[in-house]
């Protein structure tokens, strides 16, 4: 059984005060883009997990993995022995800030109720204990997330919007993400938190992706600037190759840079060589059945 998911883009990440599970609240309007993990799931005599692709070698390939964690959580809610030989190829850049892991998480909640015949009802409730993003990587589309990302509604869009990503050749964890703009707000660094989407969803609504550029907004942007300053270099020159917005994804470091069109996009990518970059739409559905 073979499962594609997608990478994400925040458009949106508004992030609002540490409550009292650990997590912090969050407005974010989540973005599917056509950047691919698949997933394979095989019948199997006990559980496995293997990779291989964009940063395989660097993940762990047992319980610390939430695919590996999302085949155990399926299989207890189902009454089953997960024995399933989990395969991923990666093309989601590892610690970029586009939810790798939690994609690949919902690509095997997926993949594996497919080939166990369960009932996926109780797949987004499953993604939302494995992980803030992982029910948005069974959802896809547009969608705005509230609570800590995990609380999901659908969000009208009109066309498509053209993206070229820049992924770094380093990570950032979501937990250093987080802790950087806990220590700036305290220090008094940056703006109050954006937790108010309004506009961003009418720009959506518009279908004017230069409406949508002018919305987008990061507020965990000033923490990755300020653990990887060179991100401040890569956002300037997507600008300067004619970029209309670019955005740090996530808690970063890959950027995003919002085009006005395909060939613009194209064009784009071309300036800003030899940065390592791909094209990419949006939005496209969440973890789909390939066979």
């Amino acid at each position: 059984m073979r499962v594609r998911v997608p990478a994400k883009v925040n458009l949106q990440l508004g992030v609002g005060p540490l409550r009292d599970d650990g997590f912090h609240e969050l407005v974010t309007v989540f973005h599917a883009v056509e950047i691919f993990d698949v997933i394979t799931v095989r019948p199997a005599a006990a559980l496995s997990l293997t990779m291989r692709g964009e940063g395989a070698s660097t993940l762990p390939d047992g319980p610390g993995n939430l695919a590996w964690r999302a085949a155990e959580l399926l299989a207890q809610h189902a009454g089953l022995a997960p024995e399933v030989a989990i395969g991923i190829d990666k093309a989601i850049p590892v610690a970029g800030g586009m939810a790798g892991g939690s994609a690949d998480a919902a690509g095997t909640l997926r993949a594996c109720a497919t080939l166990w015949q369960v009932d996926d009802a109780a797949l987004p409730s499953l993604a939302a204990e494995l992980g803030s993003d992982v029910a948005f990587g069974l959802l896809g589309g547009t969608a705005l997330g509230t609570g800590r990302g995990e609380v999901l509604a659908p969000l009208p869009s009109t066309g498509t919007l053209h993206w070229v990503i820049a992924p770094a050749t380093f990570g950032i964890s979501t937990a250093q993400a987080y802790g950087e703009i806990d220590r700036l707000r305290a220090a008094g660094a940056v703006p109050p938190p954006e937790l108010d989407a309004s506009a961003l969803q009418a720009a959506l609504e518009s279908g004017s992706a230069a409406d949508v550029a002018h919305a987008l907004h990061n507020d965990l942007q000033p923490a990755a600037l300020s653990l990887a300053p060179s991100l401040r270099d890569v956002l300037d020159a997507g600008l300067a190759a004619g970029a209309l917005a670019g955005i740090v994804s996530g808690s970063g470091p890959t950027c995003a840079f919002l085009c006005a069109d395909a060939s613009a996009a194209v064009e784009i990518a071309r300036r800003l060589e030899p940065q390592r970059t791909v094209i990419a739409r949006g939005p496209v559905p969440g973890a789909t059945v390939l066979d």
